[in-house]
């Protein structure tokens, strides 16, 4: 989750691309000049160890466009893929 943030941050769309699972993953990306990505808070974590093959991690990633401050609060799902995690989808919360 936080290589992706800081992908997000860097506009970095080739690693992006490369950590979303191929089932979901779009086939590009286009990042909002406006915005710019501050910071990241873990609020949760569900599974993800070693052992297992699906993890859930909850965030808040807190950006900057026009001004103004927001917030992307989200629980995001990730698998194993031939040994390495990936994400696969998320639900936005409020």
């Amino acid at each position: 989750m936080r290589s992706r943030f800081e992908a997000f941050r860097h506009e970095d769309a080739a690693w992006l691309l490369a950590s979303w699972h191929p089932r979901t993953r779009p086939a590009e990306l286009r990042f909002d000049p406006e915005v710019r990505w501050r910071g990241l808070q873990i609020v949760d974590t569900v599974a993800g160890g070693p052992d297992d093959a699906e993890g859930i991690v909850e965030f808040r990633a807190t950006y900057m466009t026009d001004g103004e401050r927001g917030v992307q609060h989200e629980r995001s799902r990730f698998v194993r893929d031939d040994g390495r995690w990936v994400y696969l989808d998320g639900e936005v919360r409020d």
